[in-house]
């Protein structure tokens, strides 16, 4: 396991659209680069399992969003999808990336959705050669939030975020990982430890604003996958209580000729889970598409 400290030893901070933004690369610069997109409420540091093995194949791209792990977590911003997709944008305009592949989790998902609605209606300045999704709600019709994701988006929002103790995220991280593959101690130490660093839970009932701009963005971001030309993938944790069996199945009913792995004993966060065997998923993908 890479520990937090080397991961963040690794990275370096560098000055995006006006923030603080951890970033993170490795790997040959001449290979084809991917960019890794994390998910709520952890940060880039999701991958560490997969981190060695992907970096022998392609040139690794991540960094932690605005107000999630290493980052700024400006209790001003608004914090919208469309952002986040400004800031990776930016990264790889400044890394002179031109072509790039995606492997995204959870919120990234969301952004990801963004980052090809550009693609699709000819806005966006870099191509995206392929995507790959792992567990996240790519449909708000199917998306069950847990209960403090909908306390957090309550008028109650701002008291829920000054209450949630180590104890209750740890909680929260056992009931959506699957039943077989449960968080470790060092895993739950170190999510929460990002979620703290820079006074992160004072941001997190404004990140959770994610959910209603799925909703009002639907059209454009379930279209953008159903519209995409380059070869889009789902790998997902069955077991997942929020966006598990039931969003597989809707994938397979919405997106045309779907290209899917179940995870059948996975839940939420595949790549934690069972580093190994996603890995093994994306790579079977990418050869698939060569």
């Amino acid at each position: 396991m890479i520990t937090l400290d080397e991961w963040q030893r690794q990275g370096q901070y560098e000055s995006i659209n006006g923030h603080q933004i951890f970033t993170r690369y490795a790997g040959d610069k001449s290979a084809p680069a991917l960019l890794l997109i994390h998910g709520y409420p952890s940060a880039s540091w999701d991958w560490e399992g997969m981190w060695d093995a992907l970096t022998e194949h392609y040139y690794v791209i991540t960094l932690d969003m605005l107000g999630f792990g290493l980052s700024d977590k400006p209790k001003n911003a608004r914090y919208l999808i469309s952002e986040q997709a400004d800031i990776y944008q930016a990264v790889l305009q400044k890394l002179d990336v031109s072509d790039y592949h995606i492997l995204a989790h959870d919120y990234g998902d969301t952004v990801t959705q963004e980052l090809l609605a550009r693609q699709v209606e000819g806005s966006a300045e870099r191509h995206i050669a392929s995507v790959c999704f792992l567990n996240g709600g790519l449909f708000p019709e199917t998306h069950k939030p847990i209960l403090v994701q909908k306390l957090l988006l309550s008028p109650l929002g701002t008291l829920v975020s000054k209450l949630i103790n180590k104890q209750r995220f740890a909680g929260s991280l056992q009931r959506i990982f699957g039943p077989d593959t449960q968080p470790t101690v060092e895993v739950i130490d170190t999510l929460w430890q990002l979620l703290n660093h820079n006074d992160g839970l004072a941001v997190m009932h404004k990140l959770i604003n994610y959910i209603p701009q799925r909703q009002q963005y639907r059209e454009r971001w379930v279209g953008a996958i159903i519209n995409s030309t380059v070869p889009v993938k789902l790998i997902a944790g069955a077991k997942d209580p929020i966006s598990g069996q039931h969003m597989i199945d809707r994938y397979r009913q919405l997106i045309p000729n779907a290209d899917i792995t179940n995870m059948p004993i996975l839940g939420h966060y595949p790549q934690i889970e069972d580093a190994a065997a996603i890995t093994a998923a994306y790579l079977q993908f990418r050869r698939s598409i060569l």
